[in-house]
């Protein structure tokens, strides 16, 4: 039971491979096995990499389009459609409201130093 938890925690990276593990291996195997992991991770990093370029590009295509959509109406209809929001979602409004300040005080206040 202990030694299939140790190959659990040898396989996640938990443990340190050396030869005080009840294992015979030549300093080439540790350095293979090391080269096999490290080529592991760099796998998952780029795969993770692709996962959040992919994520990104998909956002800002959806902002690019609300953008133009924006771009197209009358500000009076902006002005309305706000309105709308606030009464239908009074909290929301308040939180971004508070987040737009936020932002805002710290591009201006960032400028003064």
């Amino acid at each position: 039971m202990e030694q299939k938890e140790e190959m659990e925690q040898k396989e996640q990276g938990l443990i340190p491979v050396s030869p005080t593990n009840g294992e015979d291996k030549t300093p080439n195997e540790y350095m293979e096995d090391l080269k096999g992991q490290a080529q592991e991770y760099g796998q998952k990093l780029q795969d993770a990499a692709l996962k959040a370029k992919d994520f990104a590009n998909e956002k800002f295509v959806q902002a690019g389009d609300k953008f133009k959509e924006l771009q197209q109406k009358d500000p009076k209809e902006l002005v309305e459609d706000a309105k709308e929001y606030a009464r239908q979602k009074p909290g929301q409004t308040i939180l971004i409201s508070a987040a737009i300040g936020l932002v805002l005080g710290l591009i201006f206040r960032g400028g003064r130093k």
